[in-house]
């Protein structure tokens, strides 16, 4: 079974920018990458579609020695793969293969956690539960926990305070932008997004009381729920990919 379905727009999409040869490879490339990715989380290009180079380097209006780059920072983070007499196409998961990827970042994210309990400044927890604050007015407002990328994502925040370069890799550039494909949209289960807050919450409180044990602790719980709602989405038949968007049924 693979997970596919209708596509939302996700809002703003993060980069990951990378250094280049020079200021103006750099900019360009950046754009192609920036502009590729977004077309691909917006369901523009859905999943599973195959990359056409002529038809994408005709539409951004660049030669196609800037996309094939772009292409290839995809291929890295694992949201294009590329297959013998087949080419390039968007990374389609299987129910199996992301249920695996929700092991993963259980594991991970619950290091993370310990890990930025002991080693965020009190400042940035401080932003953390400013951030929190914000989410929570959004909750309260629609019953959709949305998070834009990179420094207004919970789980990106946190994974940059572990101060651990290979769980900041995994994290924030192979399995960030791959995750954020991969939300789920269900509205037969109200309040789910309350209760992901609310769990965001409790999270943040563990990190600001230094407490690493129950930092993980309740990390690999939240993403555990996170993990049982999917595969009961995928049991039901119900799970249709949207990313970015944590609705009523979340996947977060």
């Amino acid at each position: 079974m693979t997970i596919s379905g209708a596509l939302s727009p996700i809002g703003e999409v993060a980069a990951d920018i990378e250094p280049a040869e020079d200021d103006g490879a750099r900019t360009l490339g950046d754009r192609v990458y920036g502009q590729l990715l977004d077309a691909i989380m917006t369901g523009e290009i859905p999943l599973g579609a195959k990359i056409r180079e002529i038809e994408l380097a005709q539409r951004f209006g660049v030669s196609r020695g800037p996309l094939r780059e772009a292409i290839r920072r995809l291929e890295e983070r694992r949201i294009v793969v590329r297959t013998a007499h087949v080419g390039a196409r968007v990374n389609e998961l299987t129910s199996q293969a992301l249920l695996e990827l929700f092991y993963v970042r259980e594991a991970m994210e619950g290091m993370a956690a310990r890990l930025a309990s002991e080693r965020m400044s009190d400042r940035e927890i401080a932003e953390l539960g400013a951030l929190l604050e914000h989410h929570a007015e959004v909750v309260e407002r629609s019953d959709i926990y949305a998070q834009p990328s990179s420094d207004r994502d919970f789980h990106y925040l946190i994974a940059k305070g572990a101060r651990n370069d290979l769980i900041e890799g995994l994290l924030c550039r192979d399995l960030y932008q791959l995750l954020r494909i991969y939300r789920f949209k269900h509205s037969a289960q109200p309040g789910r997004a309350q209760r992901a807050l609310l769990e965001h919450q409790r999270i943040a409180g563990a990190i600001a009381d230094r407490d690493g044990d129950l930092s993980e602790i309740l990390m690999r719980r939240h993403i555990r729920a996170a993990r049982l709602n999917l595969e009961k989405l995928i049991n039901e038949g119900r799970a249709t990919a949207a990313p970015g968007t944590e609705t009523s049924g979340r996947i977060t």
